[in-house]
């Protein structure tokens, strides 16, 4: 970009970054805590998507931070393997989506079924909201949905008399400001971020009142927070169990990162994105996340949006809200460390009612029952089992269906106006799994007839149904019967190659 045309931007792209950096600051603490991690390894990975991954990115007004879509699996991840391992999963799996990027399979990453995604996120919400209900309590949240749904009675009766209460109403504050803001804000200031307004009104009233709740620990000196990737710990990744965890955060930070680039790409009319080369960015950006010991990131939609509506044109916005997340954390940790984490809990709360798009639920139904099906098995799959289960139950159930589709086909036998001639009319995909109803269909074939198969119809037909009328004719040959199998389309609808294309009759 040109001097003159950097200078003429420039003002918009520092107010618009200011904007994003609001939107993150919160975020980027709240999700580190529902990840299991300290506050401040979210910011640290807020600063290397803005700095590193904002100048890198193939989708300039995309924003990459911490990812409430990964919280539910990197606290699985440390609850099984530790903080420490986290840093090499998250080397390879930036390393993974490092390669996919540069051999140009980020099209790849977006052929998945909106249910399937949908799904992810609601059961992803719903996980969310059950375990940071207990963070708003100044609890601690169990390993799973299940336990924080059946420990809420508990955690409830113990926050009353250890004053949990009072965190509870911050939370609940929080979550309030934001509905209210999202309902009612002004036009003139519909910039100002919700989550940050009731992050400082909460935090203002705790420190007024003099509460006494938990509070967020953010060390005095950021590289206090980094933890350097040891070589030693690379050795563990002969462990399946963290090659398949790796695999997991590849996938599934590749595929949010690009449907939330597809989606800031119908928000404006500027630069499309390039999903590979954003693949490629987001590589580098987990791998140096990996190296210091940081949270995974993915391209975020709740940032980016606000990127855009601030009025962002370029990727300037993104990299400058890298450098005040940065210079907020050097210069006023001490602010930071007077939130309350209920505060920052109910963000994540709210957050994850809102992942539960029940709106984008019933739009599914335009495509039958099945889409509808699989983002609610999907959703629940990952409720009461874990997030990669959840994912595979949703894939598999794709692929059913698809095999459903492929596999079905519309069988009729005619008389035709000719004497002692009929024709056998296939509608769909004649595959092997059909071969016993067609086997059913010829037995019906007087003797002595003539059977014509036109292939007009047909998307596909396998090695196993074409034998199948092959054999048929040359038993029924004897009898006085032929098989007049029509050419035109066989050689594109005809598995493998065709050795003759002419009728045959036998």
């Amino acid at each position: 970009m040109r001097a003159a045309q950097l200078k003429a931007v420039l003002p918009r792209e520092l107010l618009a970054s200011v904007v994003v950096f609001l939107v993150a600051l919160p975020l980027c603490m709240g999700i580190a805590i529902a990840s299991g991690m300290p506050p401040a390894k979210g910011l640290i990975t807020g600063i290397i998507g803005g700095l590193v991954v904002g100048w890198l990115a193939g989708s300039p007004l995309q924003v990459s931070g911490p990812a409430a879509g990964l919280a539910v699996l990197v606290f699985e991840l440390v609850r099984q393997h530790g903080i420490a391992m986290l840093g090499p999963i998250l080397l390879l799996a930036g390393f993974l989506q490092l390669v996919a990027g540069r051999l140009r399979l980020g099209c790849w990453f977006r052929v998945t079924a909106p249910a399937v995604v949908y799904g992810m996120l609601a059961g992803i919400g719903v996980l969310i909201v059950l375990s940071q209900v207990h963070v708003m309590l100044d609890g601690v949240p169990k390993p799973s949905g299940l336990d924080n749904l059946s420990g809420f009675p508990a955690a409830v009766a113990q926050a009353i008399p250890s004053l949990g209460w009072q965190a509870g109403l911050l939370g609940l504050g929080t979550m309030l400001v934001m509905w209210t803001w999202d309902k009612w804000r002004p036009q003139k200031l519909r910039f100002v971020p919700g989550a940050l307004l009731g992050v400082g009104l909460t935090t203002g009233v705790s420190l007024l009142l003099a509460l006494q709740v938990k509070r967020v620990e953010v060390p005095n000196n950021l590289a206090e927070a980094i933890d350097w990737l040891r070589p030693a710990d690379l050795l563990n990744l002969a462990d399946p169990n963290l090659l398949i965890a790796a695999f997991a955060v590849a996938f599934i930070a590749s595929a949010e990162t690009l449907l939330s680039a597809a989606a800031v790409d119908r928000m404006h009319n500027g630069q499309r994105s390039d999903f590979d080369k954003e693949l490629t960015a987001q590589g580098v950006g987990n791998m140096l996340c990996g190296i210091v010991g940081a949270l995974p990131m993915t391209g975020v939609i709740v940032r980016s949006s606000a990127n855009v509506q601030a009025g962002a044109t370029t990727r300037f916005s993104a990299i400058f809200h890298g450098v005040w997340l940065l210079a907020f954390v050097l210069l006023l940790s001490s602010v930071l460390q007077s939130i309350p984490i209920a505060s920052l809990a109910g963000v994540l709360v709210y957050t994850g009612f809102k992942l539960v798009d029940l709106k984008a639920f019933r739009g599914l139904a335009r495509y039958g029952r099945m889409p509808m099906f699989t983002y609610a098995a999907t959703a629940l799959a990952i409720i009461f089992t874990d997030l990669l289960t959840g994912v595979l139950v949703g894939f598999g159930l794709t692929l059913a269906k698809l095999a459903w589709k492929a596999s079905r086909l519309k069988i009729s036998l005619v008389d035709l106006p000719q004497a002692n001639e009929m024709e056998l009319r296939l509608n769909g995909a004649a595959t092997f799994l059909k071969v016993p109803a067609l086997t059913q269909i010829l037995a019906q074939v007087p003797a002595g007839n003539t059977l014509h198969v036109p292939l007009n119809y047909l998307s596909y037909i396998d090695h196993a149904c074409l034998e199948l009328f092959e054999e048929w004719g040359r038993a029924n040959a004897a009898k006085g019967s032929k098989l007049m199998i029509e050419p035109r389309g066989l050689k594109r609808r005809l598995e493998g190659r065709l050795r003759t294309t002419r009728s045959m009759a036998t």
